[in-house]
């Protein structure tokens, strides 16, 4: 599965020299940065709208969605599925109430 996340990445990173015409990634990464948070934020409410309807189906689509958004955000501010990926691996282990407690003490 991170294979699909690195081609992706990979993909997504090459649109962002692309032409803004050639493709939706490239429009998005020439409109900026707030087109491109709209989109995570459409796509994060279609998500809880979906759980919130129970759908299966709609929700690993809608999830899909706002997770492909965030790699366009991730790639554009220079990151990608491996700080992300990382930063899970920091966390494994930590119960949720540990990791918020390290948070403050940063």
């Amino acid at each position: 599965m991170t294979d699909t996340l690195q081609q992706l990445a990979k993909v997504l990173e090459e649109r962002k020299s692309a032409a803004p015409d050639s493709s939706y990634v490239a429009s998005l990464y020439h409109k900026g940065l707030d087109a491109i948070l709209k989109k995570i934020g459409e796509e994060a409410t279609e998500t809880v709208m979906a759980a919130k309807d129970g759908e299966k189906d709609k929700i690993i689509y809608e999830t899909a969605d706002l997770w492909f958004h965030t790699l366009v955000l991730l790639a554009q501010q220079g990151l990608g599925p491996d700080d992300v990926l990382k930063e899970l691996e920091r966390r494994f282990g930590l119960s949720g109430l540990e990791e918020k407690a390290s948070r403050k003490a940063d």
